[in-house]
């Protein structure tokens, strides 16, 4: 596995391999890597000629420094995982090889994809977003790029930012890499307590009564309070549940009022904040 610290170095060594044909599947991550970023990996490896994964703590999309401060840094980890699994690349760039001194993000115009669910709350968060994976979409110059589907509203920004700038990547969409508990793989489970733990599958089998509820011929309406209701009887704060079409995710009435529909759901165990969502 080589590893890169400079777009100047990693560029033309991705040039070369795609002036030979070559096929480039990328991954950008913040790192603290678990298996749901390794299932990435896996069909990155089974799709492309090579595999590249990129690891930087990307401050732009950080509305509150403390967050930024606090965010796990295990690089040393990170690429032990990435050997393991047969990572050919790794691209751990600083702060300075992709911004400019004094660099903000760009505004984008995402229309109403970026105001609401977690836009609502983080004004400016998917602008930092789009920003540093435009930025590193023009450095490693991926055929394909891989995304897991916990984080579904980050994928709608960056599939309309790639249409926008007119970049040459297919964006990947994966499903959601689960332990068996049914429990979404997350960065952050690392911080949540045993009991949390054990607690935590109750998300995601509260989602799937969800689609049964739907399947039965429930409306949105009474889903969604069954899900209120359930996260009322739970160890867990609700912070939101939304049922969406999936393109505009715009939240919907009634089951007919879109072709393409998910729910959303984010929840708090303790001071962890926990996402995860489902399609109906």
């Amino acid at each position: 596995m080589v590893i890169f610290n400079e777009k100047e170095k990693l560029t033309p060594a991705i040039v070369e391999l795609k002036n030979q044909n070559k096929t480039i599947g990328f991954i950008p991550t913040m790192g603290a890597l678990h298996e749901g970023h390794m299932s990435l990996v896996k069909a990155s490896k089974a799709q492309n000629d090579y595999t590249i994964v990129s690891i930087f703590v990307n401050p732009t999309q950080f509305n509150n420094p403390e967050d930024l401060e606090k965010y796990p840094r295990t690089e040393e980890k990170d690429i032990e995982l990435l050997t393991k699994n047969g990572c050919d690349f790794v691209y751990l760039p600083t702060v300075n090889d992709l911004y400019a001194t004094n660099e903000v993000a760009k505004k984008y115009d995402f229309g109403t994809i970026d105001k609401v669910m977690e836009g609502a709350s983080r004004p400016g968060h998917f602008d930092g977003v789009a920003t540093i994976v435009s930025k590193l979409f023009r450095a490693v110059k991926p055929t394909r790029a891989y995304f897991g589907e916990k984080d579904f509203q980050q994928i709608r920004i960056i599939q309309e930012m790639v249409k926008q700038e007119g970049l040459d990547v297919l964006i990947m969409p994966m499903p959601i890499y689960r332990a068996e508990t049914g429990l979404a793989f997350s960065s952050r489970n690392a911080r949540l307590s045993t009991q949390q733990t054990d607690d935590a599958p109750q998300i995601y089998s509260i989602l799937s009564k969800a689609v049964a509820l739907k399947n039965d011929g429930k409306d949105v309406a009474e889903i969604t309070k069954f899900v209120e209701n359930e996260f009322a009887n739970s160890p867990f704060k609700l912070e939101y549940f939304e049922i969406t079409d999936e393109n505009s995710l715009e939240t919907i009435q009634h089951f007919s009022d879109a072709k393409n529909i998910r729910g959303f759901v984010v929840a708090y165990a303790g001071e962890v904040r926990l996402i995860d969502n489902i399609k109906f």
